[in-house]
């Protein structure tokens, strides 16, 4: 029996009902929990195929960094958090649900490496050609034979960051901005202005009485 391809397409058919469920669910942090089991499955299968680094990079990168920020906008959304909090225990039977099918997805790896072997039975031919690890070939191809794709990738990315920015920046009547073009073409002259004053003692005036009466012998 080949475990491999039987795993692949649990680790596929699990990813594929967890994106579909991401943007099915009505509950933001029902759709986070579910977003972190598509990207750890992904990850699996990368695992599966013998790209171990793409595995451990999305793990590091997509679950331990960009799934924060993720959450930092749910927080950010008109969304009634007392109300939320107060009804915690309902995020718990998803959360175990997640849990679980992280949990055997590892295990599933485990013992897919524990009948084969040291290494998974999918390897990079082109590593093993080499004689070097699959995480030095990936190094050493990506910044020698494939480095202009590499830069244009790059360049295309921070386009694309760019481009989103500006078109969700909106101006807005009433709201204070600062304008960098504005900001650079500032002069000296501009924020600061000597004036020359006159140094006068001021000349203080005698308290007239409260009672005139008084002020009689």
């Amino acid at each position: 029996m080949d475990w491999v391809n039987i795993s692949f397409w649990i680790f596929a058919t699990i990813a594929a009902v967890s994106a579909g469920a991401v943007i099915s669910v009505r509950n933001p942090v029902h759709a986070v929990m579910f977003l972190i089991l598509t990207f750890f499955t992904v990850a699996c299968t990368w695992l599966l195929v013998g790209a171990e680094f793409l595995g451990v990079a999305l793990i590091l990168v997509y679950v331990g960094a960009v799934m924060v920020l993720f959450l930092f906008v749910v927080m950010m959304l008109d969304i009634d958090i007392d109300q939320l909090r107060q009804g915690w225990v309902k995020f718990l039977p998803v959360g175990l649900l997640v849990a679980v099918v992280m949990l055997v997805q590892m295990l599933v790896l485990i013992g897919i490496k524990a009948k084969t072997g040291e290494a998974l039975p999918v390897d990079n031919a082109a590593a093993q050609a080499a004689e070097v690890s699959n995480i030095t070939w990936l190094a050493r191809t990506l910044f020698t034979e494939f480095l202009l794709p590499f830069e244009f990738a790059a360049i295309i990315l921070t386009v694309a960051v760019v481009a989103a920015v500006m078109l969700t920046l909106r101006k807005r009547e009433g709201v204070k901005s600062q304008n960098p073009g504005e900001q650079s073409r500032v002069k000296a002259a501009d924020r600061f202005r000597m004036v020359k004053m006159q140094a006068v003692r001021p000349v203080v005036e005698e308290q007239a009485p409260a009672n005139p009466e008084e002020t009689k012998p």
